[in-house]
């Protein structure tokens, strides 16, 4: 594409002042990009659950780690506390966001919990958002470039929708063996 890339996983974000590309696969998950129009610095995140349970919440109050990336209230904060770490300002900032797909029918709609969650938050913050692809049932392969706002998404219809599940299944078991910890700053 023209520019280095960072993938990102399950529970990962990331934030560059530089000419990149983000980019990861989404299936019930959700990503939200944020960046700062004016100076171009953005990231994206990639969380699996709304948020964890209130015993949770407070280790990782008392622990400084960035597994709290894992669920979508805290990847929001830090999303967007290390777009503003890095020089952006509240005012500039533009959200796009996407992925929540529903993968698969007979099972509970993890993907249907994630867009609501970021929709209030990001309402709750007064954070515009001026794109969005959401829901259905497709996977996405998902670029994002801070640098200009643009933001590519390709439904993958074609790919055996299993190993994206398989990996999601894996990683929402291994979230509860995990011990969390992680640093909130709320603004």
């Amino acid at each position: 594409m023209g520019c280095p890339a960072a993938k990102i996983l399950p529970g990962q974000y990331y934030v560059t002042r530089s000419e990149e590309v983000i980019v990861t696969v989404l299936g019930s998950c959700v990503s939200a990009c944020i960046r700062d129009r004016i100076f171009g610095i953005g990231g994206m995140n990639h969380f699996m659950l709304p948020n964890g349970s209130a015993t949770q919440s407070k280790s990782w109050c008392n622990e400084l780690d960035d597994d709290a990336a894992r669920y979508g209230v805290y990847a929001m904060e830090l999303l967007i506390n290390d777009v503003l770490k890095n020089g952006g300002h509240r005012q500039n900032l533009e959200v796009k966001i996407t992925g929540g797909g529903r993968m698969l029918a007979n099972m509970s709609d993890i993907g249907r919990r994630n867009i609501d969650f970021v929709n209030k938050f990001l309402a709750t913050e007064g954070l515009k958002v001026v794109a969005e692809d959401l829901g259905d049932i497709y996977p996405r392969k998902v670029c994002y470039f801070p640098n200009t706002g643009r933001l590519r998404v390709k439904k993958l219809r074609t790919m055996h929708n299993g190993a994206i599940l398989q990996r999601e299944e894996v990683y929402r078991r291994d979230l509860h063996k995990q011990v969390p910890r992680g640093d909130v700053e709320i603004f």
